[in-house]
């Protein structure tokens, strides 16, 4: 009676990746592992190759054309194109076409090192084709020589039959073995570890501008400035403000209403359109009383007051009162006597 073999289920990997795969039988590309798990090359680069050979033929595969498919940027994609080239999975050239125009040819590789033994061993076909056809087949034959012209027979004596003398093969010449060229070896190449793609250190930020100050400062400007900032979350809540930040922004408020804002425009010029969320109200609000200070007013001219002259009662323009400038000269004439005669 034989043994009954019982074989157990397989059971799930406890921990790590546990696939579920559908068989597909349309919308899917072979991708290699050499690309999927390449171990020198970064997620990007991957993907990237993994969608490009995933690619009909002649699809266009530049920087641009593809930074208007994904979210990355064109700096980005290019790094990675230069990676898959770096590693043999791209090759880019550039061709003349039709019209005088040059255009880039990409070819996609899912097997690097098996294109490169494919194209040495071509080549090294096709130099073996080349001196084979003049060794092996030699010189051209000789043409012939024309038959001799016919004798006339002339009668022989009778005599015993002599026999037939038996044909002497000749010697079949044998073609010497043509040298085979030794083909070059095939020269894989090495898989290096791509550079590390470190970003550049960073230029020191420059420091913030300063926080706009009045050029006139008075307790009843900053008293205003503080109850604008205190009052701010009752028109916007999301500006709630501690008791440091009212006072830290206070001078720039202040320097805001110094140049004729009123409180209303300051506070709308302040909250309006916050980004969302909105994460550091003070920040903000420092960024916009730097940035958006208003220009100071214009200097206005000063106005002269009305004066009645004391001769004639006439008004005139002065800013002390006395008398006006017809009254002045007949004064200044009727001291000088000489003048009036002539």
């Amino acid at each position: 009676m034989d043994t009954q073999q019982v074989s157990a289920p397989s059971r799930a990997p406890s921990s790590g990746v546990v696939h579920i795969n559908i068989r597909l039988t349309d919308g899917y590309s072979i991708i290699s592992n050499r690309l999927s798990q390449h171990r020198g090359m970064s997620l990007l680069a991957i993907g990237l190759g993994t969608h490009i050979q995933s690619l009909p033929a002649g699809r266009r595969v530049g920087v641009k054309a593809l930074a208007a498919v994904f979210p990355e940027s064109e700096a980005r994609i290019a790094a990675a194109l230069r990676e898959l080239e770096h590693h043999g999975f791209l090759r880019r050239t550039r061709e003349r076409v039709q019209g005088g125009r040059v255009a880039t040819r990409t070819e996609s590789y899912n097997h690097p090192e098996a294109a490169v033994r494919r194209a040495v061993v071509q080549r090294a076909g096709t130099q073996r084709t080349g001196g084979e056809s003049a060794a092996r087949f030699g010189p051209a034959p000789a043409p012939a020589s024309a038959p001799a012209p016919a004798s006339v027979p002339v009668p022989a004596p009778v005599r015993a039959p002599v026999p037939a003398p038996v044909p002497v093969p000749a010697p079949v010449r044998v073609p010497e073995p043509v040298p085979v060229p030794e083909t070059e070896p095939v020269v894989v190449p090495e898989t290096l570890p791509a550079p590390r793609l470190v970003p550049p250190p960073t230029a020191p930020k420059p420091p913030s501008p300063p926080l706009p100050f009045p050029r006139r400062p008075g307790a009843a400007l900053f008293d205003e400035a503080v109850r604008l900032l205190a009052g701010l979350r009752v028109a916007a809540p999301l500006f709630v403000l501690s008791e440091a930040d009212v006072e830290r922004l206070a001078p720039g408020v202040a320097a805001w209403l110094e140049r004729g804002m009123r409180p209303e425009a300051v506070r709308a010029a302040l909250t309006e359109d916050p980004p969302v969320p909105l994460r550091h109200p003070a920040k903000l609000l420092r960024h916009r009383l730097v940035a958006l200070l208003p220009p100071p007013l214009p200097a206005t001219a000063p106005v002269v007051p009305f004066q009645t002259c004391d001769a004639c009662d006439r008004a005139f323009r002065s800013s002390a009162p006395g008398c006006c400038g017809e009254c002045r000269a007949a004064r200044a004439y009727a001291v000088e006597p000489s003048l009036l005669g002539a």
